[in-house]
């Protein structure tokens, strides 16, 4: 890299980290260009050669920051054993926390409240890591669940789903049932409550260790689905 573009990317750096400190502290709404600009002491001219809305910061931040997530959580599941699903479903989850706690401004912006009047570019890289995401967690549920070994009162059908979203779900897992389309969407909801509630700090409180009791309900989850890891 050049000097030029070692100072953009420093800049660059510089004001996403600015735009998550915004959000953390007044809310998704709190992010402004031209309040970043100075803090930073540069023009607001100057900051929109960056980025020229805030929704286009908006877009970078969600794309980089689902980028992490996603190699994290890909990281963590390709170290277990494929036939061990059980196995790579819990270090799925148990990435999700790690890297939870260590990106809470992250975190809240992919999964929290989303960003007044924003609206994210259709199949840009954002959309694409939140791919990566969800079909990742739909082919790893597909893999786990055993319905001799968790049977399922589940009366979904293919009705139950937008029509959008059941495209992605069918092209994630050839020959899915809408009872695990289902059945993942409870698992993703479970596996998101507890590092919800730490993130925002309300395990403090009654939990001395968040670590360990997000692993007891993980392991409790991932039996429940018939695919006991062996560790």
């Amino acid at each position: 890299m050049t000097r030029r573009e070692r100072l953009r990317a420093e800049a660059t750096r510089e004001i996403t980290a600015i735009a998550l400190r915004q959000m953390a502290a007044d809310g998704p709404g709190a992010i402004s260009l031209r309040g970043i600009a100075r803090e930073m002491g540069m023009t607001p001219r100057a900051i929109y050669s960056y980025f020229a809305t805030r929704d286009e910061l908006i877009t970078a931040l969600i794309s980089d920051i689902g980028s992490s997530l996603a190699d994290a959580l890909e990281t963590a599941r390709d170290a277990a054993p494929v036939a061990d699903p059980g196995r790579r479903l819990l270090a799925w989850g148990q990435a999700l926390r790690e890297w939870a706690v260590a990106n809470p401004e992250g975190f809240q912006l992919i999964y929290g409240t989303p960003v007044p009047g924003y609206q994210p570019p259709e199949d840009g890289p954002a959309e694409q890591a939140a791919r990566r995401i969800c079909g990742g967690l739909n082919q790893l549920v597909a893999a786990a669940y055993t319905p001799a070994g968790a049977p399922s009162a589940d009366e979904s059908d293919w009705h139950d789903f937008p029509p959008e979203y059941l495209a992605k779900v069918r092209a994630d897992v050839l020959d899915l049932s809408p009872a695990v389309a289902a059945l993942a969407l409870r698992v993703w909801g479970r596996m998101h409550g507890l590092v919800t509630l730490e993130i925002h700090g309300h395990l403090r409180a009654v939990s001395h260790d968040p670590a360990a009791l997000y692993r007891a309900d993980m392991l409790d989850l991932v039996s429940s689905l018939g695919a006991a890891p062996s560790v």
